[in-house]
């Protein structure tokens, strides 16, 4: 499996592009929402990436290597992708995976929850959840 399509890596970089802009301009930082998901089919490791650095290789975003610590840092997308498992399998990019929470969110949830894939149910809960309509004021519009 290719673990970047075009599509991802051209928006990791713009985010990559736009945390650069920030810091070199002192303007405040963005939060983007995670980007893509990378997992381990055969066990609890799980990785968000945001942003992905000049040299091509390097990923910021949110770790977890199952050890109910989750962290924000960087991740080589190379030795991701040398990772060889049992019964010839790899690390694997989540291919359904989409989100509008901005990394912070995914972070505290997860930190908070002890893993991604539990932010990740909760977050998707809160995601998918309807948008109560707003009650209509009976007096509205008939001026008073």
């Amino acid at each position: 499996m290719i673990l970047l399509t075009p599509e991802l890596h051209a928006a990791l970089r713009v985010n990559a592009a736009a945390h650069r802009d920030a810091m070199q301009t002192g303007t405040h930082e963005p939060d983007p929402a995670p980007v893509v998901k990378f997992f381990n089919p055969l066990g609890a490791a799980t990785w968000l990436a945001t942003e992905l650095y000049d040299d091509g290789d390097t990923l910021f975003g949110l770790a977890d290597l199952g050890f109910g610590c989750p962290e924000l840092g960087c991740v080589s997308l190379s030795e991701l992708a040398g990772i060889r498992l049992s019964f010839g399998l790899q690390i694997e990019r989540d291919i359904g995976f989409s989100t509008t929470a901005s990394l912070s969110v995914w972070a505290d949830t997860a930190r908070r929850a002890g893993s991604i894939s539990q932010a990740q149910s909760i977050i998707w809960r809160i995601e998918s959840a309807p948008v109560p309509e707003l009650p209509t004021d009976p007096e509205d519009g008939k001026g008073g």
